[in-house]
């Protein structure tokens, strides 16, 4: 079964950076586009970053114009890992982040249940 293990988030002030990793497992890792979500308390799972699988063609990242400028998405296919490295940090993007395999046209959930998710609190 798919398994996606997210870590690294924290509490941290305003200006701050954190990098958040999700380890995956129970599928070909490199064939998948991969994504970070986060969901704040009350409100919808949004799609924050993805990152295509790299099979043929070149790298490409795309992000919500929120964190633009200030996230980035990549992964290291030897280790099965996809990170977020976030600077910057605002206290709007307080929230539970998740990693997920995605379709990368349509951000589409492609298999396997919610990870546990990693905290992120940003204070002003």
């Amino acid at each position: 079964q798919v398994q996606l293990v997210e870590s690294g988030g924290g509490s941290v002030q305003a200006g701050e950076s954190l990098r958040l990793s999700c380890a995956a497992s129970g599928y070909t890792f490199d064939r998948y586009c991969m994504a970070w979500f986060r969901q704040a308390l009350g409100k919808e799972r949004e799609g924050v970053a993805r990152i295509n699988n790299l099979e043929d063609e070149d790298v490409w990242t795309d992000y919500v114009d929120s964190v633009k400028g200030r996230f980035t998405i990549s992964r290291d296919n030897a280790k099965n890992t996809l990170y977020l490295q976030m600077k910057s940090l605002k206290p709007e993007d307080t929230a539970m982040y998740y990693c997920a395999v995605i379709n990368c046209r349509t951000w589409t959930k492609r298999f396997g249940d919610w990870g546990q998710g990693t905290q992120v609190t940003v204070s002003s």
